[in-house]
């Protein structure tokens, strides 16, 4: 797929891990995000460490891939000489870029460096003058607040006129503060979002407290399991690709470095075939995969943006193993005699399924081989339908 300017849009996937990494490259991700040990936006996923940093830089190369790292926390002053080093570390390692969102840090790289700059959804650039500043100060692509509509993200396009390029969001969870910027975390659990410790707070149950009845808590509606009124659904924009092209994205992003190779292999999968003009149900495919209901947000003015019901997430299939060489499976959850397996890989055995007869295996990471009538490869997934379809 290419935008307006005639230039092919980049498919740009999360990576928590070296298993996700690789499976994102598998389905068709031209490349991939990623967080060092420390200062970037989700500590609480396993993340990479300087050696695991050069070795993905190493596959993704040999693959024709790129790497991001995430450098995206508001810095404290603590952190300035840390980062420092870190900036020389990742030039040594060879990325092709760093996502940033703080100026300051900003200027250590352009400083210290000349390594890419991606100016983060964080930095909340919401207009092209902004943008343009940005720009100016050595920045290479910019990726735009998701609060815009799409009519404002092509006019950013046109105003830039190919002097960076524009990323957006298109599919993911999203937050409820501004552009990812969270005080209610910190506030409430001492854990500050905007260094990557995110205790999601707005996925919690709330009720209204009047100030002469203290401890009597009243639901704002009707509901056993509470209420969710800060819960926000998931960013979907497969049916909305067109449109963001012609507006002028050069790069779309799926969000999920918290999320296992189930989730990342699907989405990348699904998104991908979709820019490559395939005629399939996209969203039948999307719903098998770990979900909240989902939204086109601000971009297309969806009015339903939370999911008042619950902060659970829809999870109908599991992944069951992750292929191997030579039919060889790493086992992620049970697979017992019986159970219907359906393929997930980026060639044309796509969807079939098959029943499997063999002994049950329940060791995670594990490694077992499997009789399988199809021909699948390394890195293709097995997922099955979950026995309670309720959410999980």
């Amino acid at each position: 797929m290419k935008n307006k300017f005639g230039n092919t849009i980049e498919l740009l996937a999360p990576a928590g891990n070296f298993s996700c990494l690789k499976t994102a490259f598998h389905f068709g991700a031209d490349a991939v995000y990623l967080g060092g040990k420390e200062f970037g936006l989700r500590a609480k996923s396993v993340n990479f460490s300087n050696d695991e940093i050069t070795e993905a830089v190493k596959y993704a190369h040999a693959n024709g891939k790129k790497v991001y790292v995430t450098v995206n926390i508001f810095a404290r002053n603590i952190d300035i000489e840390k980062i420092k080093e870190f900036s020389l570390f990742l030039e040594k390692a060879g990325i092709d870029a760093v996502i940033i969102s703080d100026l300051g840090v900003l200027k250590i790289f352009r400083t210290l460096t000349n390594l890419e700059i991606h100016i983060s959804t964080q930095a909340n650039i919401c207009n092209s003058y902004t943008a343009m500043q940005y720009i100016e100060l050595g920045a290479n692509r910019i990726i735009l607040a998701r609060e815009l509509a799409v009519s404002e993200i092509k006019e950013i396009c046109e105003h830039l006129n190919g002097k960076a390029e524009i990323e957006v969001f298109v599919h993911g969870a999203m937050c409820i503060s501004y552009s990812g910027r969270c005080l209610l975390s910190k506030y409430m659990t001492g854990r500050d979002a905007n260094r990557g410790d995110c205790a999601h707070p707005c996925r919690y149950k709330y009720f209204l407290q009047e100030e002469k009845r203290p401890g009597e808590f009243f639901p704002v509606e009707e509901d056993d399991n509470g209420t969710y009124i800060m819960n926000s659904r998931d960013l979907c924009l497969i049916n909305q690709l067109k449109e963001l092209a012609d507006a002028g994205a050069a790069n779309f992003k799926i969000e999920g470095r918290m999320k296992n190779e189930h989730y990342t292999g699907g989405v990348v999968n699904i998104y991908r075939r979709a820019m490559n003009c395939e005629n399939f149900d996209y969203m039948s495919e999307l719903e098998k995969l770990p979900h909240r209901p989902f939204t086109t947000g601000f971009s297309f003015n969806d009015k339903q943006k939370e999911f008042e019901k619950s902060s659970s997430i829809i999870s109908n299939y599991q992944i069951a193993a992750i292929v191997k060489e030579n039919n060889q499976i790493v086992i992620k959850n049970k697979i017992s005699q019986g159970d219907e397996l359906e393929i997930l890989s980026p060639s044309a055995c796509n969807g079939k399924t098959f029943v499997y007869n063999g002994d049950t295996l329940k060791i995670p990471e594990q490694t077992a081989f499997i009789d399988c009538p199809y021909s699948i490869n390394s890195n293709d997934i097995l997922i099955k339908k979950r026995v309670n379809l309720e959410l999980q």
